[in-house]
């Protein structure tokens, strides 16, 4: 196997909505409070529902930026590359960038449609949630068979419109629903005490993977506002590390042994450590805790229950003894900061290549199309889904950075670190 035999599927993307989501799928009745695009005097778009103005549409949407301009965050839709937003052009930067197909979570609700908890309408909330969901599987998806999973959001605030609704579209094909990695910690009910067994049962039955993205619960905590935001950077994706302990031990994955978790944007380099700690404290703790995982070790639990995902995590890759490789997939992470877009394959080959070609093969889309019950080799042939036969659908976009887009721009003119209490700022 070479670079170009790779077949890549993200199983984390992101989506930046576009501003007639709601023209088509939203009932004539709720128009008059549904979200809407609004462009204010300096030129920003910005989205305004249920009497809140939300800035920062893009949230860091600066792919096809040079480096120096990744921490510019975008303020209109001039501003940002147009695949994040269109899907005829989306589908074009993935061939350019050798990927087959994605996960895209969604940005205006937030990543688990937290932005919608606090309605103040909940029926028109529903709808909107249904409206959104209609536009992902029936338009975005639709528009390009066999290169997007679909992912829905959910009525959070009311367990049992979650499960009517994750029926609902899993009957239309959707593969997943984004859920908080720690719902107490936006308001919700812990997924301690039982509450969520129905949406939990529910998934089981209609095989629907539960996503939880890094930042859709827990967030990654600041030092003090004077910090580099460069640490800040360095301990995003472990701050997922918090919300895995108290999934594992939790009665959910003891009660619903075929649910399966998928934990977006988190990396797998503090994987083995974790485990290794969560089977140390079970065992030397467990007396006194009466923490009980059976005959299982926490460990175990993890690797059965729980999939992970990776950009360009040479540690974990380094360390496969210690994890599951059948519950480790890929990600690109695009339109973010941290994507390598359009080097996604020379990033990852060279990340992965020391591996033997079936854990290649498993990591890149295999383990991805078993989970999600994706199949894009029947609809468009696998030997079109290489990164080299997608690349050669690509040779007319252009993928030069471009400088200059616009937007709001924390860097400190004296040349001192960026903090992170200038950066903050920008999503005040």
């Amino acid at each position: 196997m070479d670079m170009n035999d790779l077949i890549l599927i993200s199983v984390d993307d992101h989506v930046i909505e576009p501003p007639n989501l709601f023209d088509k799928h939203l009932p004539a009745k709720y128009r008059d409070v549904a979200p809407r695009l609004v462009t204010d005097e300096k030129g920003a778009d910005t989205w305004v529902y249920d009497g809140q103005v939300i800035p920062n549409f893009g949230l860091n949407a600066v792919v096809g930026r040079p480096p120096e301009e990744y921490g510019m965050e975008p303020t209109a839709y001039s501003q940002i590359r147009r695949g994040t937003f269109d899907v005829a052009k989306r589908v074009e930067d993935m061939n350019a960038d050798g990927v087959l197909a994605s996960i895209c979570f969604p940005t205006f609700p937030h990543f688990a449609g937290n932005r919608l908890i606090a309605s103040s309408d909940k029926q028109a909330a529903l709808a909107i949630v249904q409206a959104y969901n209609d536009w992902h599987i029936d338009e975005w998806c639709a528009a390009a068979p066999g290169r997007f999973i679909p992912l829905a959001i959910l009525p959070l605030w009311d367990v049992q419109a979650c499960v009517a609704e994750l029926k609902r579209v899993a009957a239309k094909g959707c593969r997943t629903v984004t859920f908080p990695d720690n719902p107490a910690a936006v308001g919700l009910p812990s997924i301690h005490l039982g509450y969520w067994d129905p949406l939990w049962q529910a998934a089981v039955e209609e095989r629907i993977v539960i996503s939880s993205h890094i930042g859709s619960g827990n967030q990654a905590p600041h030092s003090s506002m004077d910090s580099p935001i460069d640490a800040w950077i360095v301990t995003m994706p472990m701050a997922i590390s918090g919300a895995a302990a108290d999934w594992l031990f939790s009665p959910v994955f003891k009660k619903f042994p075929d649910l399966r978790l998928s934990l977006a944007e988190g990396g797998i380099g503090w994987i083995p450590y974790l485990l290794e700690r969560a089977d140390f404290v079970y065992k030397h703790h467990h007396a006194w805790t009466n923490a009980d995982f059976g005959e299982l070790l926490p460990s175990e639990l993890f690797k059965r229950n729980v999939l992970t995902c990776f950009i360009d995590d040479q540690f974990g890759l380094h360390s496969t003894d210690f994890l599951n490789m059948d519950m480790v997939a890929w990600e690109c992470d695009y339109p973010h900061s941290d994507c390598v877009w359009p080097n996604s394959p020379e990033t990852v080959w060279g990340a992965i290549k020391h591996l033997p070609n079936e854990m290649i093969d498993k990591t890149t889309h295999l383990n991805a199309m078993r989970e999600f019950r994706f199949d894009p080799f029947a609809i468009l042939g696998r030997e079109n889904c290489t990164v080299g036969a997608l690349r050669a659908q690509a040779r007319h976009v252009n993928v030069t950075p471009v400088p200059g887009m616009g937007g709001h721009n924390p860097s400190n003119r004296h040349g001192n670190p960026v903090t992170s209490g200038e950066v903050v700022k920008l999503f005040a």
